[in-house]
């Protein structure tokens, strides 16, 4: 299962995949347990990087979208 990173702190990442964990409710999971790839996604970073907010709806593409070139 694949998500998208919204937030980290020292020990916890926050975790979302636009369907069943929304933007509003991130899974809280600490970051020894999970696997980071280098998968990357422009539209979700440009969002962060101009501060603008990110829907589920952006969450879920970017995911269609970055699994579509594995």
């Amino acid at each position: 299962m694949y998500f998208i990173v919204v937030e980290t702190d020292e020990k916890f990442v926050f975790l979302v995949d636009g369907s069943l964990r929304k933007i509003e409710n991130p899974k809280k999971k600490k970051i020894k347990h999970i696997e980071i790839t280098p998968m990357f996604s422009d539209v979700i970073a440009q969002k962060v990087i101009n501060k603008n907010k990110i829907s589920n709806q952006d969450v879920k593409k970017a995911l269609k979208e970055v699994l579509r070139e594995i």
